[in-house]
């Protein structure tokens, strides 16, 4: 990589939807280059600086499948501020694990876990206002905005990200060795 600090740092922003977080773990995982990271470009909202909203930024990296109304619009933040806008993991890519919810209804879902588990007696289905309403069907990222990068795996290894972002701040072409996008 070039020693050279661009003039002027790109602005990166993160957000997890449904998932488990794995992405942002893997993103962590760079290790010490995280170092070299924080020279090369600016965090807007991530769990590293705690912003809870997204401005103008250059690139979004979102990790996690669409399963309910704050999700839609965390997203749809996301893709109004972001110039370009990365699905990250399985998850976002294909809906992952929580899509696994969508072979079955939501209401089945719902008295599975509240009313019919192990353990359950007198339960109910919470009803707040506070709780982001759950959608009928879990989606990836692209059924519900335009996405302009795809970061399959779960997650996607620390040295994935690491390429990707290193690419992009350099201007080259993303190209991935095979090596970072099989999995067994």
């Amino acid at each position: 990589m070039n020693d050279a600090v661009p003039s002027e740092k790109l602005k990166v922003a993160t957000a997890a939807l449904c998932g488990c977080f794995g992405c942002h773990m893997s993103l962590l995982d760079i290790d010490e280059r995280i170092l070299k990271l924080v020279e090369l470009v600016e965090f807007d909202r991530t769990p590293i600086t705690d912003i809870k909203e997204v401005g103008p930024c250059d690139v979004g990296l979102i990790e996690g499948a669409v399963a309910n109304n704050e999700n839609v619009e965390v997203l749809r933040e996301f893709r109004r501020n972001c110039k370009i806008l990365v699905a990250v993991g399985a998850c976002a890519v294909n809906g992952g694990v929580p899509s696994m919810r969508n072979h079955f209804s939501l209401v089945e879902c719902l008295e599975e876990v509240y009313l019919d588990g192990v353990g359950l007696d007198n339960a109910l289905i919470p009803d707040d206002p506070e709780i982001p309403m759950l959608l009928d069907k879990v989606h990836p990222l692209h059924e519900v905005v335009k996405i302009d990068y795809f970061l399959p795996g779960c997650p996607p290894s620390a040295d994935t990200i690491w390429t990707f972002l290193t690419e992009l701040i350099e201007g080259k072409p993303i190209s991935f060795p095979y090596s970072l996008i099989h999995y067994d």
